[in-house]
């Protein structure tokens, strides 16, 4: 692709968490058990060869921004976008469909989604065109099959993007070809 392509990847803080806690830790997860965002970015850049922006999207709805947080993603180079709105409304998830809708018209933006949410398939399905290239980051066993069902990428969190510091606690399906018994007999 030539050199005045970009990679938009958006960042759907809230749902990594909440599935990182919710579904795979049980707890909330604490800071070294959360993805270095940065690596996310990093890998953008090598599996498209290209420039990247990173697009944090955050839910401001009770008048907080972790500061700390909004200062380390700018230090990372990802523009962060705290959102607020009524107690109803998922902010984060309209932000993002808004955007996704939005990169529609931007002919040079390829986009990867770091998100397992089910609520985007409509918005990413449009950018599917035959020549942007679009593609999941998640944890493959929480991504929406709805997701899944539209055959783009997708790139694990954990396997592809080495995005953890420390191995996840995860139980998974292992294809054959992949299968070493040495990882478990340690």
């Amino acid at each position: 692709m030539s050199a005045e392509r970009r990679t938009f990847v958006l960042v759907d803080g809230e749902n990594i968490d909440a599935t990182l806690g919710n579904s795979l830790l049980g707890r909330r997860p604490t800071p070294d058990e959360r993805p270095r965002w940065e690596r996310v970015t990093q890998f953008a850049v090598q599996a498209l060869q290209q420039p990247v922006t990173g697009l944090f999207f955050l839910n401001a709805s009770h008048g907080n921004l972790p500061h700390s947080f909004v200062q380390a993603l700018l230090a990372m180079d990802y523009r962060p976008i705290p959102l607020a709105g009524s107690a109803d409304e998922k902010v984060v998830d309209v932000g993002i469909q808004r955007t996704l809708e939005a990169l529609v018209d931007h002919d040079d933006a390829d986009v990867l989604l770091a998100s397992h949410d089910a609520d985007f398939v409509k918005q990413v399905a449009g950018l599917i065109d035959g020549h942007r290239r679009v593609g999941l980051i998640g944890l493959r066993e929480y991504m929406s099959t709805q997701l899944t069902a539209l055959g783009i990428p997708m790139y694990d969190l954990e396997d592809d993007v080495n995005a953890f510091t420390h191995p996840l606690p995860r139980v998974r399906i292992i294809p054959l070809a992949e299968f070493d018994p040495e990882r478990f007999l340690r």
